[in-house]
């Protein structure tokens, strides 16, 4: 006879587990603790099996009697219905691992196991993150072009004309590795060039005029806030280092007395080792600085953990309130002076520049005889560099830029 939800509902066990049948193979076992487990006996290979349905009340008998139905249209077909449960659990789990989020998450650890720099590794779960809310629990096969494009669209209708761009590019390396790995068969982000707007070029805000270079100095010199900051923009002047190589430095990088910095390759932007002179002006601000920070680990400790380097917007925020504002001058400026200022003076070879400048050397043969990275020449260059910057600051004529 069939169950009634009554029945159901009031079942209890008795001197141990019961049984209380439905039909068609159909019951419910009660156990003595109470829980109450739908379960369908059948016949499958000339073998007795048992399929399981879930328990009561998250499973309603209405519920158990239409996975009693589907099982058997299984049987009526050849099919095993414990067998096609397992295969529907497995086929689960790979498309769980197909997703849009899932290979995400393998292409951070990839790039987390080559030795990407935290600072990176952070950029990049950002940018990831602008792209998950809409794409993550897709199948990445699925993933249509017009999908990705109005991910696209909706970080562009914010004014984030270069970060859509860059989205974009992060989001191909996800199909790639997805293509690499057997798990798509297309990019579509390939048929998405040039839908995108193209933001204007911005060049980076640099004082590259040696009299207006020259009162930014005087300005730095008569900085009221923190030595330990006035201290970090005397030496973007004169390393003109990325400030994120900078304020992330550890004393243990510097040789004071060969007068060389050597930034590892997990803070470098292109992933190599960089060796910087240290101009006699260089090492004085550094013997300095020392003296008051030398006690641990960073040069330029924060202000709430001396384990953390200073806020990456502290070198600018100095620049603004010594009255330059951000178009004007940031700490990234620093580079686009001294590139400008040492081409200019027609005195040292532009390789010798570039490799100063950490910029890598596109022509593989080019680099490949780049002698030492022109390290004899950089040591000359910066030295020459320092004294430059020293005439700029005194101010009051015009520098001859081949003396």
């Amino acid at each position: 006879m069939a169950l009634t939800e009554m029945e159901v509902r009031n079942a209890k066990a008795e001197s141990g587990p019961r049984k209380l049948f439905d039909g068609g193979g159909l019951y419910l076992r009660v156990d003595s603790k109470g829980s109450k487990l739908w379960r369908l006996a059948y016949r499958f290979g000339g073998k007795e099996r048992t399929l399981s349905f879930g328990g009561y009340p998250e499973v309603s008998l209405k519920a158990a009697r239409t996975k009693r139905d589907e099982a058997k249209a299984q049987l009526s077909e050849g099919i095993d219905p414990n067998q096609a449960k397992r295969s529907a659990r497995a086929l689960a789990v790979v498309a769980t691992a197909n997703t849009f989020d899932a290979i995400t998450k393998e292409v951070l650890d990839k790039k987390r196991r080559e030795g990407k720099a935290e600072t990176t590794m952070g950029k990049l779960e950002w940018i990831f993150g602008l792209a998950l809310p809409f794409l993550g629990a897709r199948p990445v096969s699925e993933i249509t072009a017009p999908e990705v494009l109005a991910v696209l669209r909706h970080v562009e209708a914010r004014g984030r004309l270069e970060t859509a761009g860059r989205l974009r590019a992060v989001i191909g390396q996800v199909f790639r590795y997805a293509i690499a790995t057997g798990r798509a068969e297309n990019d579509p982000t390939f048929a998405l060039r040039g839908a995108l707007t193209v933001p204007k070029t911005k060049h980076r805000a640099a004082i590259v005029d040696p009299v207006a270079l020259g009162g930014l100095l005087r300005s730095i010199d008569g900085y009221e806030g923190t030595p330990e900051v006035r201290a970090a923009l005397k030496l973007l002047a004169l390393t003109f280092v990325r400030p994120g190589e900078l304020r992330n430095a550890f004393w243990s990088e510097f040789d004071l007395d060969a007068g060389r910095w050597v930034i590892p390759e997990g803070r470098m932007k292109m992933r190599r080792p960089h060796r910087v002179p240290l101009a006699p002006q260089a090492v004085g601000i550094l013997r300095e600085l020392h003296a008051i920070t030398g006690r641990g680990a960073l040069l330029f400790p924060g202000v709430r953990s001396a384990d953390r380097p200073m806020s990456e917007n502290t070198m600018n925020a100095a620049l603004r309130r010594l009255g330059y504002g951000k178009d004007e001058m940031t700490g990234h400026g620093f580079r686009a002076a001294a590139s400008s200022l040492l081409n200019e003076s027609g005195k040292w070879n532009a390789d010798a520049i570039e490799a100063q400048l950490a910029h890598v050397e596109n022509n593989a043969i080019r680099k490949a005889y780049a002698r030492a990275e022109y390290w004899d020449e950089r040591v000359r260059l910066m030295a020459w560099w320092a004294d430059y910057l020293d005439k700029v600051k005194a101010g009051g004529k015009v520098v001859n830029m081949a003396s």
